[in-house]
């Protein structure tokens, strides 16, 4: 028979698990609206602008964390003039777009 506490440290764990998941949709939603971002200074549209934007998600992953994915669209923006601190900017508002956007999917 569970105790109060072993439901409630299950209960904070599924929750736990919730927000993670939460936070990962949003940081791959986050980095697709910035990829496609990215592809339009580029000049890319349709399916080449999607598939730029699915590299761009995939960049989160090669070491884990937010400085790939701006190493990524610096190098490939710097021709065009735009700076990493853009960039960020870009991805933080571009995060509280995402992390709306998850909650309002459920």
């Amino acid at each position: 028979m569970a105790t109060t506490f072993d439901e409630r440290e299950e209960g904070f764990e599924k929750l736990f698990a919730h927000d993670e998941e939460l936070r990962f949709k949003a940081i791959a939603r986050r980095n697709k609206m910035l990829g496609l971002w990215a592809a339009g200074i580029l000049g890319k549209s349709g399916a080449d602008a999607e598939a730029y934007a699915k590299d761009v998600v995939m960049a989160e992953f090669e070491a884990g964390g937010d400085n790939d994915v701006v190493r990524k669209v610096a190098t490939d923006l710097q021709a065009k003039g735009i700076t990493e601190a853009q960039i960020r900017t870009k991805m933080t508002e571009l995060l509280a777009q995402a992390v709306a956007q998850v909650k309002k999917s459920g």
